[in-house]
């Protein structure tokens, strides 16, 4: 397979030192000393479902704004992972990686808990990231965020949720950026490979190992390849070129078919980088700083 080039850019100071990845905890004092300090708000309800309260969390930064907002969506195979970043040590769904760099680049961004399988079967996760995105739409100038400037973030099966709401979109839930770290597009592609649906996938959808016509027909249903269409918000995607769990080659197509349909869709490839998130400051110093650049290119300027 060949790997995918991507464009080079400066190391930013927080994330770069002689080559290396700087310590977590340098990274937080980093931050504080360059004045980028937020807000955490903890455990904010944006709706209902199911007898259960949606929560998230909300980081605002110091200063006026309004500042481009970021809507985070964990991955944990539809059935874990926690807004906080991690529900449990060394989880793969652990996306803490994103908030020191979201923070520092002076983003209010929201990291949404929805509802996991089995106990919730689909659609309740896709639902809850809707109902997410309107109210984020709707409360943003609240905690000094732009609802004009709205990326979805998502790893894995947050990936997935994040895309496919991004290729769904209605004037109620649109963005204006959708970034996946190794998000699931195309749930058929490794289908006899894995021998029927995963475990996570049995879990989601209710149904069993046997990939019948009808959890065949489900799948097409709720993987974003089938859905791609015309004029959709810029996508990024970045993934490892270790990752033994989402198939490079699916998401190369994804990428394709995005961009044979006239949209705008970039892929950078993590050398060496596994699934999980946090090893890939260690395999290429530089993403978050070009990342935040390709966001700020997105999503424009505003009187931040």
């Amino acid at each position: 397979m060949n790997r995918l080039s991507h464009p080079g850019s400066s190391h930013p100071r927080a994330f770069w030192r002689q080559g290396l990845a700087v310590p977590l905890l340098a990274l937080l004092v980093a931050l504080t000393a360059s004045g980028s300090a937020a807000t955490l708000k903890k455990d904010i309800e944006y709706g209902s479902a199911g007898g259960m309260r949606l929560l998230l969390d909300a980081s605002v930064p110091d200063g006026q704004g309004p500042f481009p907002v970021a809507i985070l969506i964990h991955g944990g195979g539809w059935g874990s992972g926690d807004k906080s970043g991690t529900d449990v040590p060394n989880s793969g769904a652990d996306i803490t990686p994103w908030f020191a760099p979201l923070t520092e680049a002076n983003f209010t961004w929201f990291s949404i808990n929805y509802r996991l399988a089995p106990a919730s079967r689909w659609p309740a996760c896709f639902d809850d990231v809707q109902t997410a995105i309107r109210w984020v739409k709707a409360h943003a100038a609240e905690f000094k965020g732009d609802p004009g400037r709205i990326v979805l973030f998502g790893h894995s099966a947050g990936g997935h949720l994040a895309f496919l709401s991004g290729v769904l979109s209605d004037e109620a839930t649109r963005v204006q950026a959708v970034v996946g770290f190794a998000p699931v597009t195309d749930f058929e592609f490794d289908l006899q490979a894995r021998g029927g649906l995963s475990t996570a996938l049995q879990n989601l959808l209710g149904r069993p190992k046997e990939a019948t016509p009808e959890s065949l027909a489900r799948l097409r249903e709720i993987s974003p390849i089938n859905r791609v269409r015309a004029g959709l918000p810029p996508f990024l995607i970045l993934q490892g070129d270790a990752d033994k769990t989402v198939p490079m080659q699916a998401t190369v197509n994804f990428r394709d078919k995005l961009v044979a349909a006239g949209n705008t869709c970039d892929f950078w490839v993590i050398p060496r980088a596994p699934h999980r998130l946090k090893p890939w400051i260690e395999c290429d110093p530089t993403y978050p700083g070009r990342l935040v650049a390709w966001l700020r290119q997105k999503l424009g300027s505003g009187a931040n």
